[in-house]
């Protein structure tokens, strides 16, 4: 009981020191009356300490304490007063821990994740105006503001590319160099009759310019409802977001074709009608397009042709049929790759988008080959949409993985002569 009382005199001065003050309205003790009563009580303390036989704690004991495991009952050593052990405090399952100090540090890294994956790419600030005079609708590009560094240095080289949607007659602004906050203040005309303005989409894309090697997509922006805000009667200013994008999401075009097969021949027709709104691959706004077309056997090309090139157009007219001789027996076999390219003189011809029909392809591909197969010797046309052609090498590696396993593909033979 000596030790324990002992142990805390700061704390019982404090009692006493409340004691002998009973409340605020009763009258002060003097102050040599309270010098007194404190020197008796140190006096006291100081008696009580000489009757103890507990050896005093060394400094020593500090550094001890911290390497102690914590499965070890470390309050119930005497280390001196340093370490004593509030007896109010409530333990908890956690020692001393406090897990509510963790839940906003754990919450904060999850918004902190969050925000890494939406990757925010900035925004970006436009005016729309229709000219009722010229039927044209305005488009200015503005600023855009908070970009990320595309750049070693930690700044990036912004232009932005403008569609009007399904047209694809392209604008661009200039390039603003070492800027994460360009200005543009660049205005663009799209003529488009009034009447049209509901089903067109604006799109911009947000480019950071690389001299010696392809240019890296930021973000970008497609205004689904040019009416979102006003009529455009007058010039409204718009803010968006800039989205995160690896590659642009605008149509490559489309390619409409039939497909005709005379079983007793042999004979599969396929015939190039045309195409429209087709990616511009130069620098003019427009394409040099053509189509070529490859028979495809388990992974290898058997056959290739070609079409006529269009100058200077975006949505060109071919009316050009491709035939091939394949046997009844080998149709489940085979499957045609169609391309559609952009020549250029100089320099290697650019892919502008491809698509596969056959009865292993995907989608409106199988669709219109099996009804091609159900109805013979009659064309069946559609519109095909065209897609990226990395999508399609992926397909062609999996197709070759397969050949190789399987074997050689039997080539297509002529028919028998009746």
């Amino acid at each position: 009981m000596a030790t324990e009382k002992v142990k805390d005199p700061v704390g019982s001065m404090g009692f006493l020191e409340a004691a002998v003050k009973i409340s605020r309205t009763s009258p002060d003790i003097p102050a040599d009356v309270q010098l007194s009563m404190r020197e008796h009580f140190l006096r006291r303390t100081q008696r009580m300490q000489r009757q103890t036989t507990e050896p005093a704690s060394s400094t020593r004991h500090n550094s001890f304490k911290r390497h102690l495991p914590r499965q070890m009952q470390v309050g119930s050593l005497d280390l001196g007063n340093d370490y004593m052990v509030d007896r109010d405090e409530k333990p908890t399952s956690l020692g001393r821990i406090q897990p509510e100090l963790y839940q906003q540090k754990a919450s904060d890294s999850e918004e902190s994740s969050k925000n890494g994956k939406e990757k925010n790419c900035g925004r970006i600030n436009i005016s729309l105006k229709y000219d009722y005079e010229n039927e044209a609708l305005i488009v200015n590009i503005l600023r855009a503001v908070d970009l990320p560094a595309k750049d070693l240095c930690g700044t990036s080289d912004p232009y932005v590319k403008v569609y009007l949607l399904p047209d694809r007659k392209k604008f661009q602004t200039r390039v603003h160099r070492k800027t994460l906050n360009p200005t543009f203040n660049e205005s663009f005309q799209f003529p488009v009759p009034y009447d049209e303005l509901p089903v067109r989409k604006l799109h911009m894309s947000v480019f950071d310019f690389d001299r010696f090697s392809r240019h890296d997509m930021i973000g970008e922006v497609v205004l689904e409802n040019l009416f979102e805000t006003s009529d455009l009667s007058r010039e409204t200013n718009i803010w968006r977001d800039i989205e995160y994008a690896t590659s642009e999401s605008v149509d490559l075009g489309e390619i409409m074709f039939s497909l005709c097969y005379l079983p007793t021949a042999g004979r599969l027709t396929l015939t190039v009608i045309k195409c429209r709104n087709l990616k511009a691959m130069d620098i003019t706004g427009y394409s040099d397009p053509y189509v070529k077309v490859s028979l495809i056997c388990d992974g290898r090309r058997l056959k290739k042709k070609k079409t006529s090139i269009k100058k200077n157009t975006l949505n060109p007219t071919y009316n050009e049929a491709i035939i091939f001789d394949i046997p009844p027996d080998s149709m489940d076999h085979v499957s045609l790759h169609i391309s559609v390219m952009d020549y250029d003189l100089v320099g290697h011809n650019e892919i502008i988008g491809v698509m596969r029909v056959g009865s292993h392809a995907e989608g409106l591909g199988r669709d219109h080959w099996n009804e091609m197969l159900a109805y013979p010797r009659k064309p069946i046309a559609h519109w095909h949409p065209l897609l990226e052609s990395k999508k399609s090498e992926k397909e062609w590696k999996a197709r070759t993985a397969s050949f190789d396993s399987q074997g050689s593909c039997p080539s297509p033979r002529p028919p028998a002569s009746p």
